[in-house]
């Protein structure tokens, strides 16, 4: 699985940037999805506004079970589109919650709690999260209001990396071919236990007053082998008072200084 998405996202972490300072041979957003098609030819491929693609290995046109605790659903409901990787062990919970039916995937799921969410809910994002009990990852792309929205559960038992291309594209993959061809040997795991949506950036939805903050880590040649973003403790984010309204709703926090 693919996704390429266009910097009108916004609000992506800076560090995400740095490993491509060492790749002479970086690819930008749309040569990676011609690799991906090279590699899997009968691949399913959207071509989205504002530069926006996902790409699909054929047998995800339904659901494919990539082992016995691993399922991968992907769906399209009034332009949002959504891949869920995983599995939740209180989904049946969640159907009924969401008044969906028995047979609602994971990803139907969260498309539901995103819709709630973005409409009427009058809660932050890391309380949504926070109900989805498994191990799990998605990604989650509302076209008509060009928001993202990805998480990945506390275990980070799900295999799910981001990171940029060298035309400034946001690169979310589980295939490590494709992060292979992006980053080289450099290792950028989308961090366990927290979510990035358009609007808000990257939190932790367990500590979503303390900011995330990316760390580099170097090979003996002194090369960036991995970003990985942990949470600081000891650094705080500025609450912004809520007033209820849809509109403001991708706006609930903020950094301080931003």
């Amino acid at each position: 699985m693919l996704w390429v998405f266009g910097s009108s996202v916004g609000n992506v972490p800076q560090e995400l940037s740095l490993p491509l300072k060492g790749l002479p041979d970086s690819k930008t957003g749309e040569e990676l999805v011609r690799a991906f098609q090279s590699w899997y030819p009968d691949s399913i491929l959207c071509s989205l506004p504002k530069g926006n693609f996902l790409a699909l290995p054929p047998q995800d046109e339904s659901a494919l079970y990539l082992s016995s605790e691993r399922v991968r659903s992907t769906v399209v409901v009034d332009d949002v589109y959504c891949v869920f990787m995983g599995v939740l062990e209180n989904i049946p919970d969640l159907r009924r919650h969401y008044g969906l039916s028995r047979q609602a995937t994971g990803a139907m799921i969260v498309v539901e709690a995103y819709k709630a969410l973005r409409d009427r809910a009058p809660y932050p994002p890391d309380q949504v999260i926070k109900d989805l009990e498994g191990k799990f990852a998605f990604i989650l792309f509302d076209v008509r209001a060009n928001t993202l929205f990805l998480a990945r559960d506390r275990d980070g038992g799900v295999p799910f990396q981001w990171g940029m291309s060298v035309d400034g594209s946001l690169i979310c993959s589980d295939d490590p071919k494709i992060t292979a061809e992006a980053w080289g040997n450099c290792h950028m795991p989308f961090p366990a236990g927290c979510f990035f949506m358009s609007g808000i950036g990257l939190m932790s939805f367990d500590h979503p007053l303390n900011k995330v903050k990316g760390v580099l880590h170097e090979d003996d040649k002194g090369n960036i082998s991995a970003v990985v973003f942990q949470v600081d403790l000891l650094a705080r984010l500025r609450s912004i008072p809520r007033t209820g309204s849809a509109a403001n709703w991708a706006g609930a926090t903020a950094v301080d200084g931003e």
